[in-house]
């Protein structure tokens, strides 16, 4: 069988040399002794579907050792979270998820809120601090990190660690790849309808010690209303948890994220990124055409990079709302 050559664009081919040579430098390493420096790291950042992840998990792939770790940026907090009631601290709750690794990779790596920018500034501080390589990507570079102006300068210090840790590289070509379609699996399988759910039903299911109103679960299919999902205060832990069970969402009655509340609109961020990491289908019957979904895409850090995995999912023209 004919095996397809991925063509990289110039950003990508230059962030793919500096990945190859880490992992180079990480196979060499495994003949010396552990207290051997570890490689410098490297933070990849740009705009949504611009290969950045596709580009970590080939290096991963690369690197031929059990000590490396993978983790999406929502992912690795939840645990963190959780460990921190185990275990009683930030650090020792870091030690059970890193372990001995050699290796972390991050995906999203993001801040926007103060009370997250501290526990990100403890955590990189207990990173950079053992012999462990760190490579993360971002839609942000890192000067861009907690951006509230109001918060910004109390993360500067972290950024200064981070700029002194990792080397940062740009992955921001001119193409968003997932525009383009072409994959109709996992996440991409869904569909995007300007139309109504017509599904009906009640059903109570229980998510972060309270009980989410659906309209039905069924076959590990969710239906649920926008409303529901994201205007309750959940986190992307408790969707994170709901993926264990519910492997297809069909999302109803989602208005332009400009007439919900900033805190509803980002539940809707946290819940497709958490979907689409798990690449697991997700269907919308929206109020409005995805063009519209975003008008105030500015109130709502990273709401663009939920537009661009949406267009992903397929819009056809003849599809009855179910």
């Amino acid at each position: 069988m004919e095996t397809l050559e991925i063509v990289l664009d110039a950003d990508q081919r230059v962030a793919a040399e500096r990945l190859d040579a880490i992992a180079a430098r990480l196979g060499k390493r495994r003949l010396f002794h552990f207290g051997q420096r570890a490689p410098r790291g490297l933070y990849l950042y740009g705009g949504p579907g611009r290969g950045k992840t596709m580009l970590m998990n080939r290096f991963l792939d690369s690197v031929h050792t059990d000590r490396k770790r993978r983790y999406h940026f929502h992912e690795f907090f939840a645990r963190l979270n959780a460990g921190i009631h185990e275990y009683g601290t930030i650090d020792a709750s870091a030690d059970a998820l890193i372990g001995d690794a050699e290796l972390i990779c991050f995906d999203e790596f993001h801040v926007h809120d103060s009370g997250d920018a501290r526990l990100v500034a403890r955590l990189l501080d207990h990173l950079f601090a053992r012999p462990v390589t760190l490579v993360v990507t971002s839609n942000y570079p890192p000067q861009g990190l907690l951006p509230n102006p109001l918060m910004h300068d109390l993360f500067v210090p972290t950024i200064d660690r981070i700029l002194e840790h990792l080397d940062v590289v740009s992955v921001n070509g001119p193409t968003d790849y997932r525009s383009l379609g072409g994959r109709h699996t996992g996440f991409a399988a869904g569909h995007y309808v300007v139309g109504d759910c017509t599904t009906a039903g009640a059903v109570d299911l229980p998510v972060a010690h309270r009980q989410l109103h659906a309209r039905a679960l069924e076959n590990g299919q969710l239906t649920v209303d926008f409303a529901e999902l994201c205007g309750i205060p959940v986190s992307a832990a408790d969707y994170l948890e709901l993926t264990r069970t519910v492997h297809s969402w069909v999302l109803c009655d989602v208005p332009p994220m400009g007439t919900v509340p900033e805190d509803w609109a980002m539940r809707f961020v946290n819940l497709v990124d958490v979907l689409y990491d798990a690449d697991l289908e997700l269907s919308i019957f929206a109020q409005a055409p995805l063009a519209e979904l975003g008008s105030e895409i500015k109130r709502v850090p990273d709401l663009y990079r939920t537009l661009s995995r949406l267009g992903e999912l397929r819009e056809p023209a003849n599809l009855e709302a179910r």
